[in-house]
């Protein structure tokens, strides 16, 4: 790890895909903060977390968020976490994250049973995890909101209120009242951040032109500073490795 800021993703088990992006962790073994800038991605995380071995345990869980956020990672701190795609706030954690929009609530230290132990080994903690979200899956899911978000992901965002409603049986006003009451925004917002999530592995590459479906380049570059905070140029330099999700999609 050479001292430097370091973090890790693992896939989840296929069985799991519905519910879990990934399994991640990061750590900051170096003797000062670490600058980053957090971008909205759809995602929601469940984080486990310790800023020092005689600091104390947190866990939180953070909802959806719409524009970016800088964020200092005190010396010392190792996290893991869950992104959990949507679904999962229904059907796995058995809430609603309205309220959380671009926040996050603390929940007990003694959440699924985790310590302070369990953040020593990556990788168990990872076994350990796909387990007891293994032990929650639900026995049913309701089709239409599973087809729903499989048509958004797999569209990185680019389908239409109408097309993703027609297709997934399920009217745009039902849809958009799911949205709201679940996670805070709607439907429309959400697909938005796909497709500017999506944008990034272009950008990554050094793509600075819109390669998805926007107007053209001037709303390409609104969008991209809307949830970013900078120009796509910018973006691309990456300056001190500050927006992490970027980072890792060039170590791809």
């Amino acid at each position: 790890m050479n001292n430097e800021f370091y973090c890790k993703f693992i896939q989840p088990d296929p069985s799991l895909d519905s519910f879990v992006e990934n399994i991640g962790m990061f750590h900051n073994p170096m003797d000062k903060e670490k600058e980053v800038v957090v971008m909205p991605d759809g995602r929601v995380d469940l984080f486990f977390m310790q800023s020092g071995p005689n600091e104390p345990f947190n866990v939180f869980l953070i909802g959806l968020e719409t524009a970016p956020e800088q964020r200092s990672i005190p010396s010392g701190t190792i996290a893991f976490v869950i992104s959990f795609r949507p679904l999962a706030v229904e059907y796995i954690l058995h809430t609603s994250i309205a309220a959380l929009l671009n926040t996050a609530k603390t929940l007990p230290d003694n959440f699924w049973n985790l310590t302070p132990n369990d953040l020593k080994d990556f990788e168990q903690f990872a076994q350990k995890i796909s387990q007891i979200v293994t032990e929650l899956l639900p026995e049913a899911v309701d089709e239409r909101k599973r087809k729903l978000f499989d048509l958004i992901y797999s569209s990185n965002g680019e389908m239409s209120v109408k097309e993703l409603s027609e297709t997934a049986g399920w009217s745009s006003r039902q849809i958009n009242r799911y949205f709201n009451q679940q996670f805070g925004l709607s439907l429309k917002a959400y697909c938005s951040i796909l497709r500017f999530r999506a944008s990034l592995g272009h950008i990554a590459e050094g793509k600075l032109f819109p390669e998805l479906n926007f107007t053209d380049q001037t709303h390409f570059i609104k969008e991209i500073k809307k949830f970013s905070g900078v120009v796509p140029k910018e973006l691309s330099k990456n300056k001190n490795d500050r927006f992490i999700l970027l980072s890792v999609l060039k170590q791809k």
